[in-house]
C-alpha cells in the first residue's frame, strides 16, 4: 500500500508543477486588475464604454426617438382617417347604376345602352352613357338627364352616336342632378 501512496503523491506533484508551469506561463501584463467603472467616464462610446455601460443620457434620447415615432405614427393614422371618411360622411342619397345590356347600330353608326339606376324615389340625376371602340376609345358620350321618379329602381335605354365604329356602350357614371 505505501507503493501506491507514493504513486498517488508523485501523481499530486506532477499535477501540482503543471498547474505551476501554466501559471508561470502567463505573463503578468495579461492580467486585468479590477477597473472601476467611474474613472471610465471619459471613455464614453468607444469600446469599453461599451462593455461598462452608458449614460443614463443616451437612453433618454433613445426613448425620446421611439415617443417621436410613435406620436408620428399617431398623426399620420389620424389624417388617414380622416381623409378615408371614417365616421361616415352624407354626401347625398346613394346611387347605383348597372348596364343591362347594348346593340349595335352600325347603319346609324351608334350604340343603343340600356342600364339599370338605382336611387331613392324623387332624386333627379344624370348619366353619362358612352360608347368605345376595339381598342376601349371613346368615340361617342352623351350625358342623359333623368327626372325624378317614383320607384327606386329604374331601367332607361338611351342611343348614343358615335364618331367611328363602336364594339360597345356603357354607361359610364350617373350623379344627382
Amino acid at each position: 500500500m505505501a507503493d501506491r501512496r507514493s504513486a498517488s503523491a508523485a501523481g499530486d506533484d506532477a499535477a501540482a508543477e503543471d498547474a505551476e508551469l501554466d501559471r508561470t506561463d502567463v505573463p503578468a501584463a495579461s492580467v486585468a486588475p479590477a477597473v472601476n467603472p467611474a474613472h471610465l467616464e471619459h471613455l464614453e462610446g468607444t469600446a469599453v464604454g461599451d462593455r461598462y455601460g452608458r449614460k443614463p443620457g443616451v437612453r433618454r434620447k433613445e426613448r425620446g426617438w421611439l415617443i417621436g415615432g410613435a406620436v408620428f405614427l399617431v398623426v399620420v393614422l389620424a389624417a388617414w382617417l380622416g381623409w378615408a371618411g371614417l365616421g361616415g360622411s352624407d354626401d347625398g342619397p346613394a346611387l347605383e347604376a348597372k348596364d343591362l345590356s347594348h346593340t349595335l347600330l352600325p347603319d346609324e353608326r351608334a350604340v343603343e345602352v340600356t342600364w339599370s339606376l338605382s336611387v331613392p324615389a324623387g332624386t333627379a340625376t344624370e348619366c353619362a352613357v358612352q360608347a368605345l371602340d376595339e381598342d376601349f376609345t371613346v368615340v361617342g358620350w352623351k350625358v342623359v338627364p333623368i327626372p325624378a321618379g317614383d320607384r327606386d329602381i329604374r331601367a332607361f335605354t338611351e342611343t348614343v352616336r358615335t364618331a367611328r365604329t363602336a364594339v360597345t356602350g356603357v354607361v359610364a357614371g350617373c350623379w344627382v342632378a
